[in-house]
């Protein structure tokens, strides 16, 4: 790490509370799967669970937006160029999951 300070870090707290819950999901879902629950049900908490990982994906990338990108852009174009693709890449991977 480069020792600059993260844009989720203000919400750094609500973040890991979601991400608990999404491993509560998970292993959930092993129970399901284990427990021979029926298919349906057990894709509707995959559902569920996709949604909670895409709501944390989005606000990771809105803080990113907010913070990182405009700093970088207040210091030069060509920071903020750097990580406006950084940004896009990012897009790019959560539209192909």
């Amino acid at each position: 790490m480069d020792g600059a300070t993260h844009g989720y870090i203000q919400r750094k707290d609500d973040y890991l509370k979601r991400l608990r819950r999404i491993e509560g999901q998970a292993r959930g879902l092993q129970r399901m799967v284990d427990e021979e629950s029926y298919c349906i049900d057990i894709l509707t908490q995959v559902t569920a669970m996709t949604k909670a990982l895409q709501a944390v994906s989005l606000g990771l990338l809105e803080e990113h937006m907010n913070h990182c990108v405009i700093n970088a852009a207040q210091e030069s174009d060509e920071a903020g160029q750097v990580k406006v693709r950084e940004a896009m890449d990012a897009v790019t991977r959560l539209v192909r999951s």
